[in-house]
């Protein structure tokens, strides 16, 4: 895979969209590994080249191995920001036309200290229709093993579940849309289990419903 401009942030090149059978994706690959048999990844979504000026500050109070971005990008020099708190993981959005080399679509390995995968983790930009998983996201999946589904595009930040999987959209850090909270994502993984959870940008407390 083709490097980028700074060490940590690590998107890869854009695979091609082709046609197959059953998905226009081709995911990238990367894995990642648990750190001290634990690993929080904050997933973040929707910048539009606007990052919330409080989002670097509440990012780094949860002190994040990774970040994970779902796409809608804008500016590449948003990537560059996130990476100077935590390696950096993203996907194209819409309206990252710009990014060839920023992959559609990747599939996240979590892994042990012996390279056994723990989660599978698929992170796309749009995955939902309304309430629902799309249908091709949810054949990649299915054929990619993966149980968790990380995305973007809405703005909405939720925590469902539909044809078995468990869809997570950490809401945007980007400009406010409508009334919609300003908020990211926070993925605890641990051997024994996964756990997820919004925090509010503005506030830097938990986010619910």
């Amino acid at each position: 895979m083709k490097g980028t401009r700074t060490t940590s942030r690590t998107t890869g090149r854009s695979p091609a969209r082709a046609k197959t059978s059953t998905s226009r994706y081709v995911p990238a690959r990367r894995a990642l590994r648990l750190k001290g048999g634990a690993s929080r990844i904050v997933l973040v979504a929707d910048t539009h080249s606007q990052p919330h000026p409080d989002s670097a500050r509440r990012i780094a109070d949860q002190k994040p191995d990774y970040i994970l971005h779902a796409g809608d990008i804008g500016d590449l020099s948003v990537l560059d920001g996130l990476s100077t708190l935590a390696p950096v993981l993203a996907v194209r959005g819409n309206i990252d036309s710009h990014a060839p080399e920023v992959p559609d679509a990747m599939i996240v390995d979590v892994v042990d200290d012996e390279g056994r995968t723990l989660l599978k983790m698929l992170l796309v930009h749009i995955a939902v229709y309304g309430p629902k998983i799309r249908a091709e996201i949810a054949r990649l999946a299915e054929e990619e093993g993966a149980s968790l589904v990380l995305c973007g595009h809405s703005h909405v930040p939720f925590i469902g579940r539909d044809k078995g999987l468990v869809v997570f959209n950490p809401g945007s850090i980007g400009p406010r849309r409508f009334q919609l909270p300003i908020v990211f994502g926070v993925v605890d993984i641990t051997p024994s289990g996964v756990k997820l959870q919004h925090v509010d940008c503005e506030t830097g407390e938990r986010w619910t419903p």
